[in-house]
Order: structure tokens, then sequence, then C-alpha cells
């Protein structure tokens, strides 16, 4: 691996959300929640906010992250909107490019199409939600192909996925207060124009398809490593899958092996990882137990919502849980104080050449991942990161973990 040189001075940070339902609170609280944290994450300066899908689980239960999205930008202005990903084996390739093209009339110039190849749910449930599912995992780079034809406005096949953005002919309005480039907020944008599907082909086409969503290939392992390099498209490692698990080859192959395209002429990487962040370390570190436990039981097969951290403190861990699953975790972890948090993310991105990192956050308390948030975002002098207060001390309850 060559040696890195980045520096993590003004270290870019997202966030990630998976819609997790909690004992003693209803499923649909969980969306709701969601688009309550992005209006709050914006407000703490995060730079995009991604929401996955997951299908038959009682524990994730985002699964249409497109009307998601579309509720997150009614409720924001500025913060980009992004999936996290869609599942597009389950799925035509077209609607899924008229989907995000209403989302970008939407919200101008702030949406983001994260492209997954697995299923993000069991056989079964896969089945059900395309009954053709059987091989198309195999053509998802022609999905991928296919996807970025028709999301950028152009005809392909002999057809255009609609809507469009405004083209020269039309008559002015007044700006969007929602509009914005990639890179930076509306004073930098380029003029937008929509694609002509009679002058497919033209310089002039090319020139005015500026306004699109933003495509990334999500993985957690080379193959999604490979095909965002062979693509020329951003790629995130979903590092919190595996903690970390492949990370190190996987990014070394995108880098290695990218091609550049018009659109992205260099490498674009970031990983996505879990972290919570407390005002102190022994309550984040009992706030960390809801995860924990989860993960425990979904090492035996359990699956549900996910428990309140006293609750799972007076339970405990077997030697065997703590050994085989509990202590590995924690040695990885990204728990603690703001302090903590914020010394181990940078150590983690100046390890990895990154200038970007996706944060996930589960807690049990809404609260206290807004908290969290809220004390990454001033850890790391977000632009409109304000001053924190100390979170109420009802955590406080002593951990046992045996």
């Amino acid at each position: 691996m060559p040696a890195h040189t980045s520096s993590t001075a003004g270290l870019r940070l997202s966030v990630l959300d998976q819609s997790v339902a909690c004992a003693g609170r209803g499923e649909d609280h969980a969306l709701r929640d969601t688009v309550e944290l992005a209006e709050h994450c914006e407000t703490l300066g995060y730079e995009r906010f991604w929401v996955s899908e997951h299908h038959g689980m009682p524990t994730i239960v985002g699964t249409a992250p497109e009307v998601l999205m579309a509720a997150i930008a009614a409720r924001t202005r500025r913060i980009r909107i992004g999936s996290a990903g869609v599942m597009l084996p389950h799925y035509s390739a077209f609607k899924v490019a008229e989907n995000f093209r209403v989302l970008d009339a939407l919200a101008p110039g702030r949406i983001d199409l994260g492209l997954g190849r697995a299923p993000g749910s069991d056989r079964r449930t896969a089945q059900a939600l395309n009954p053709h599912v059987s091989g198309m995992a195999e053509d998802f780079p022609q999905q991928v192909l296919d996807l970025q034809a028709w999301v950028s406005g152009r005809p392909h096949q002999g057809v255009v996925a609609h809507p469009l953005p405004p083209s020269p002919a039309d008559e002015p309005t007044q700006p969007s207060p929602r509009l914005h480039s990639e890179s930076g907020p509306a004073g930098s944008t380029r003029p937008t124009h929509g694609a002509d599907p009679t002058s497919a082909g033209s310089p002039k086409d090319d020139s005015s398809l500026d306004r699109r969503p933003e495509m990334w290939i999500l993985g957690s392992s080379d193959y999604g490593a490979q095909l965002a390099a062979h693509l020329g498209l951003p790629y995130a490692f979903a590092y919190f899958f595996m903690d970390g698990q492949g990370v190190e080859q996987a990014l070394d192959l995108y880098r290695s092996l990218y091609r550049p395209s018009e659109r992205h002429p260099k490498p674009q990487a970031t990983i996505c990882v879990w972290a919570l962040a407390a005002d102190t370390d022994e309550e984040a570190e009992l706030q960390a137990l809801s995860r924990e436990r989860w993960r425990v039981n979904r090492q035996r097969g359990l699956l549900g919502p996910l428990q309140r951290p006293q609750d799972v403190a007076a339970q405990g861990f077997s030697s065997e849980e703590m050994a085989v699953v509990v202590a590995p975790m924690r040695r990885k972890a990204l728990v603690g104080s703001a302090a903590t948090v914020r010394r181990k993310m940078e150590d983690l991105a100046r390890s990895l050449d990154l200038d970007h990192l996706v944060v996930n956050t589960w807690a049990h308390d809404p609260a206290v991942r807004r908290h969290s948030y809220a004390l990454l975002a001033q850890a790391f002098d977000l632009p409109m990161a304000p001053r924190v207060s100390p979170l109420e001390d009802s955590w406080k309850h002593p951990i046992s973990t045996s």
C-alpha cells in the first residue's frame, strides 16, 4: 500500500441513517426520526445525508429510500440527500432513473444516487420484490450503464427519463433556494439546461446536462471497488459492515484501476463508519451496548428492534459472547467522548488517505443520536456547528459485561 500524505484538516463529514426500530416504539417512529435527524444534521453543517434500503427486517425498517428522500427534501434546503443505496437488481433501471429525476426536480443539484448489488434482504423477500431476480446480480454492470444514460436525461434505447432540468428556452424563473452544485453552494453552480431528445450526441447536448443526480457505487468487497473504478464513478466502502475488513485492498484497487471520466476526472472515495460520541467515554460506552447486543443476537440469527442500553447492561454478556463478538467490536469501535472519537476518526482517515467520512450512529434514544452528531460537528469545526450543551445525565447506570 502506498504511503499516505493527506492531512485530516478540514475533514468533511456526512451521515448515513438506517431508520432503526427501537424497543418500546413503533416502527413508524424510526422513519420520522430519520427525517428529523436530517433537519438536525443540516443545521450542524454535515455535507450529505444518505438513507439505506433494507427489506423484511425487524431492525432496519427503511424500505423505500426514494420516498424517504422526498420527505427529507421537503424539510431541508442545503444538505445533499442520497440513497445508500438503491439495490438495483430488484428494479428496472429506467424506473430508478425516473424516480431520481423527480427527486432532482424537487431538490435541484442536491441528489446522490448510491447503488448496491447486494439483496438487502433474505432470498424469499428478494423473490417477492422481483420474481425474476435470479441472475440479476450478474447483470448489475449493464444495469448501471443503462441507469447512467437515463439519469443524465439523454435518450437511451429510444426513451428518455423525465422530468428534465430547465432548458435555455424556458421562461426565466427565480433561482431555487435549494439549487447547489456538487461541490458548493448556489453561487458556484453553473447554468443548467435540459436535454433535447432530438439532438442527442451534439456538443450542445453534452453541455446542457450539468445538473443530474450524482451516482455512487457502494460496496463492502472488491467487486464494487473495481466496477466504480472501471466506470469512473465515486465509491463508498461500507466499513461498518465488517469493522473495516478488506477496506485497504478495496480502496487500493479503486485508486489503482481508476479510469477518469468527464464528470469525475479523479477518484472520489469515502467510507461509512459506525461512531457514537457522548459527553464522556463512560456514557458513550453505555449507549453502545444497544448495538453490541444487537450484533450478538444477529450472530445467533435473532433480529429485532434495538434494546435499551440499561436493559442490556442489566442482562450483560456471557464470557463467550464477550470473547467472540463484543471484545473484537470494542477494539475497533469509534466510541467515546467527542475528543476520543475525533482522534480515532482522524487516525482512520489519515491511514486510508481520505478527506471525507460518512457516519452511521445507532442509539435507542433519538436524543442521544442527535447529541452525538452535534458533538462531532463541534469537534470537527463543521461550518455551522453550534456550541453543544451536555445531555441530561439520565443515562447513568453501571455497565455489566458478564
